[in-house]
């Protein structure tokens, strides 16, 4: 239950602080409209560090994505009982995490009338800079091999200063590897806020755009299995 809640609530934390900020960059009349991607990057690699003290304070391991649950778990890095109360907490809080965002910023979807002026599903989920799918899943699959690499060689990231650690590798990780699509890297940080997006009533959305959802759920989940499988064989 502990794994359950410290997800959950870490998970939100980080959509609540990134999407707010993607948010903020994105909508009319918010104080942040048009900051550069150096600003996105440092927003949301604090945003995983907070929501990683949140989720190792209140239990769990502070996982926030399938890709490291997952991948961790098929090569013995993780238990597998505890692989579905984590997975729920982070879809669930990715979601709850993104209607606050929905909430908090309802005035500014209003201010902004349609996808063209900002009021669009990037600021929940991932968009590619060059839709070019096979080229944009490989870019999910490199930058995400990367970040759980590097965090399996980190050990127990939510002790002490790592996780801000964690989050500086967020926006090294954005700064480069990210320009491609937006560095989903994280299945529950895509496909949560995409469909809160989807559902809840948002002032002159846009499209969900779903047919490019695959790309942010499998293309983290083979490179968190991929950078699993070689920690595994390199130990």
């Amino acid at each position: 239950m502990h794994g359950f809640i410290g997800e959950f609530f870490g998970t939100m934390i980080l959509i609540l602080l990134g999407a707010g900020t993607s948010a903020g960059f994105n909508l009319n009349q918010s104080y942040a409209k048009g900051a550069d991607w150096l600003f996105i990057c440092v927003s949301w690699g604090l945003a995983v560090t907070m929501g990683v003290y949140v989720a190792g304070s209140l239990g769990s391991l502070g996982h926030l994505n399938p890709a490291v649950t997952i991948g961790y778990a098929l090569f013995g890095f993780f238990p597998w009982d505890q692989v579905m109360p984590y997975l729920i907490g982070q879809f669930l809080g990715a979601f709850v995490g993104a209607a606050l965002v929905i909430i908090q910023f309802r005035p500014h979807f209003k201010a902004t009338p349609d996808e063209k002026s900002g009021n669009k599903v990037g600021i929940f989920a991932t968009q590619p800079a060059i839709k070019s799918p096979l080229f944009n899943f490989l870019s999910e699959v490199i930058a995400t091999f990367a970040f759980i690499f590097i965090l399996l060689n980190l050990g127990d990231f939510t002790q002490g200063m790592k996780p801000f650690i964690v989050g500086t590798l967020i926006l090294v990780i954005g700064a480069g590897l990210g320009t491609t699509t937006g560095f989903a890297i994280n299945p529950a940080r895509d496909w949560g806020p995409r469909l809160a997006y989807t559902i809840l009533p948002v002032p002159n959305k846009g499209s969900a755009e779903w047919g490019y959802a695959w790309v942010p759920m499998f293309g983290p989940l083979i490179g968190g299995i991929a950078a699993a499988g070689l920690q595994f064989i390199l130990k």
